[in-house]
């Protein structure tokens, strides 16, 4: 069963009423496969499971796309129906605000940083970005009380922002991280990647290429990273993009040199869309 919520107040009540454990899974909508595989996880794992769309404000820069962002909320919800159709004895709950004050009430102030990962990388390309997200997940967080939250791995540096906050606020949720779902051609699974022209789509699937050609030029070897590292160089001679680098998969630290698992984290940027990716590499 599926039951819409769209104002804070019914969902504190609603939540209050709740006994059982609690999944959780925050989006801000426009929902794909991705998505799709967070609830179903969620809903194996828990009797009743908590949705949320909302496009938030706070980790929109003032020239990025939060007043095109895509809301197809009809859409989202067929998506939702149908996922929830395979686990008939669960419950989902959508919230989804029916405006932005349902969660940032007019004159908030209050903001939630997490220092050193929100400055590297995407933080250093998008400054305030990830105060935003990490405002926004407390947010919710407090209001859905959580046993469990399901982030997906595309977006690698939030979840580790988000790991970080819990652990550093003694938070009482698991951060569970989701394989990265993509299309067959390679491209990982996004909402922005509508954004991009028939042209455009086949030149993204550089990205995804050429981290699957690194991961297999280390193979899990660690003397061959600074041939790796070369390689990276060559390749950032392509204007297109913004970051390709390796980093230490659990504190994004550059030096990798010791690190037993690394990842490579990088963004693409064709016009005003710019491409999230990443994958795991096992090294000894």
């Amino acid at each position: 069963m599926v039951t819409l919520i769209r104002e804070t107040s019914e969902l504190r009540l609603r939540r209050s009423q709740e006994s059982l454990p609690i999944g959780f899974v925050p989006t801000m909508g426009n929902l794909h496969a991705g998505h799709a595989s967070l609830l179903e996880r969620a809903l194996a794992e828990n009797p009743v499971v908590y949705f949320s769309i909302f496009v938030n404000p706070k980790q929109f820069g003032p020239a990025e796309d939060y007043g095109r962002y895509p809301r197809t909320l009809e859409q989202d919800l067929s998506v939702i129906e149908a996922s929830a159709a395979r686990f008939p004895a669960r419950q989902v709950v959508v919230f989804a605000p029916a405006n932005p004050t349902e969660v940032f009430p007019a004159g908030d102030t209050q903001s939630v940083a997490v220092c050193g990962l929100s400055t590297i990388l995407e933080g250093q390309s998008r400054p305030g970005h990830f105060e935003g997200v990490a405002t926004v997940v407390h947010k919710l967080f407090d209001l859905v009380n959580p046993s469990t939250a399901y982030f997906g791995l595309k977006d690698y540096q939030q979840y580790l922002v988000i790991s970080q906050m819990v652990k550093d606020l003694c938070l009482p949720v698991k951060i569970q991280g989701m394989p990265i779902i993509r299309e067959a051609s390679g491209l990982a699974l996004s909402s922005r990647n509508q954004y991009l022209s028939p042209e455009q789509r086949a030149a993204s699937l550089v990205l995804s290429q050429t981290l699957r050609q690194l991961a297999a030029l280390i193979g899990g070897a660690r003397h061959r990273i600074p041939e790796a590292r070369r390689r990276i160089s060559d390749v950032l001679k392509d204007p297109h993009w913004n970051y390709l680098e390796l980093r230490d998969a659990e504190t994004l630290a550059e030096d990798v040199d010791r690190s037993t698992h690394i990842t490579i984290l990088a963004v693409y940027q064709l016009g005003s869309t710019r491409l999230l990716d990443n994958v795991q590499v096992e090294v000894s």
